[in-house]
């Protein structure tokens, strides 16, 4: 047993920058460790291999893959019938245990080949999701977790009266699950990012759990301080933007009818970053509001402020994380007006950057802003939220002097809390405080533990 330089595996679902949102954690841990000089090694599927490939470079031989195998394929296919939230917990559920189930063999033989001290499961961040790593003779560490979410009342017809009861069948037979594959439960530490989480895990939780926060920043692509963003030309659009999946739950129709109001009493643009299976949709309301697609023939009759003016919208697709960087360098302000966000990295991304954050107080950002560097829109009724989502915009197009003093607190935020360099110092005190716990009760609790590490 190696206290002080621990032998470190992860084990994932997925570890992607591309598929973004929890799989972007796996591989942070992986590639932050590994920078620090840490023997750290990884398990994954192999959808992200040739992703992993051009990213890890020396590091590829520590990275060991599960296949893709028919059952994985079948499964996935048959996960389109259903709604996004009961596909999660049914035909995912089933795809998910059988990956791990795979993935304990190659635990087993990196534990005793390379001599492993603690295994660690950051993914999948939900706390009711049962985990198959138990009784691997190390200490397992799970999370940060982070869920245990439903939509505002005001909004709870998003999901539907199906998807409704199919998560309350859900949430009432987790605990059994949970005995059934005991992982979380018999977990050395559980992390979890905050209080609702906490309150969200199975009963019969028998290790520590210790509060810490999902996302981190990677300043080497998230860096801008206040002074050195791109200067707003007098007169110019307020550009505000939206980085995220273009999917319901992001709620960006709702942002749209906002920026409608927006622009008809201040000049200013809105950049819409992602895809998803919700951008046609709203590239036609976009239309429908007069926000994109005015003929510049008609346009040039129009005033500055008219809510007419030409591509006050535009949909920029899927960018890489350099691409977003050098975008959110050139704008003012990020909204995010998502009623089921759990995490919110984009939140912690644009503050790096030095921007001001609009946000819906709920879930995720919560966690994340102030009033010293954001603006937190209540999802009270669809009407008010909407008319407070623009008068937060129109607040800080209006003033330059407010958007600056919250790029400069948030900015400061991210350095003193948020950055993966400090996420990492944690996440090592949390791997060596398991294993100091874990070392006086090995025989007992572990019985392989003492040869493994003799």
């Amino acid at each position: 047993m190696a206290i002080n330089n621990p032998h470190i595996l992860i084990v994932a679902e997925h570890a992607s920058l591309r598929f973004g949102g929890e799989a972007a954690l796996p591989l942070h841990y992986f590639r932050f460790l590994r920078k620090r000089g840490i023997d750290v090694w990884l398990i994954v599927h192999e959808r992200t291999r040739d992703e992993l490939k051009s990213i890890c470079g020396d590091d590829w031989d520590r990275i060991h893959f599960i296949p893709d195998t028919l059952w994985h394929k079948l499964i996935w296919q048959a996960s389109k019938i259903l709604p996004r939230r009961v596909s999660y917990f049914t035909f995912g559920f089933a795809s998910r245990f059988f990956t791990q189930l795979l993935q304990r063999r190659i635990a087993k033989r990196l534990i005793r080949s390379q001599q492993i001290d603690v295994i660690h499961q950051p993914i999948p961040v939900s706390p009711k999701e049962p985990s198959m790593l138990f009784g691997m003779g190390v200490p397992v560490v799970i999370g940060p977790m982070n869920g245990g979410m439903d939509y505002p009342a005001a909004f709870q017809q998003m999901q539907g009266k199906t998807t409704t009861i199919a998560v309350k069948i859900g949430r009432f037979f987790s605990n059994t699950i949970n005995r059934l594959m005991p992982g979380k439960r018999l977990a050395a530490t559980l992390l979890v990012a905050n209080q609702r989480t906490h309150d969200a895990l199975p009963d019969g939780v028998q290790g520590k759990v210790v509060h810490l926060v999902e996302n981190g920043v990677d300043l080497s692509v998230w860096d801008a301080k206040p002074d050195d963003r791109e200067p707003t030309e007098p007169n110019s659009r307020t550009k505000f933007v939206f980085v995220g999946r273009l999917v319901d739950w992001k709620a960006v129709d709702l942002l749209l009818t906002a920026f409608k109001a927006v622009v008809g009493q201040v000049p200013a643009e809105l950049e819409i970053i992602g895809d998803g299976t919700e951008r046609s949709a709203l590239e036609q309301q976009a239309k429908e509001l007069g926000l994109i697609g005015i003929p510049e023939t008609d346009a040039a009759n129009l005033e500055p402020n008219n809510s007419q003016m030409p591509d006050a919208v535009h949909f920029a697709g899927w960018l890489s994380q350099a691409e977003c960087a050098q975008r959110l360098r050139s704008a003012d302000a990020l909204v995010l007006p998502s009623l089921l966000e759990c995490g919110g990295a984009v939140v912690l991304e644009a503050m790096a950057m030095g921007m001001p954050v609009i946000a819906t107080n709920w879930g995720g950002p919560t966690d994340y802003l102030n009033e010293s560097c954001g603006i937190l829109v209540n999802p009270t009724t669809r009407e008010s939220f909407i008319e407070d989502l623009a008068a937060a915009m129109v607040k800080l197009a209006q003033s330059p002097d407010l958007q600056r003093a919250m790029g400069e607190a948030g900015h400061q935020r991210i350095l003193n809390e948020f950055n993966w360099e400090v996420k990492v110092d944690k996440i090592l005190e949390v791997y060596k405080e398991a294993l100091r716990r874990e070392k006086a009760i090995a025989p007992a609790k572990y019985p392989v533990f003492a040869t493994v590490h003799k």
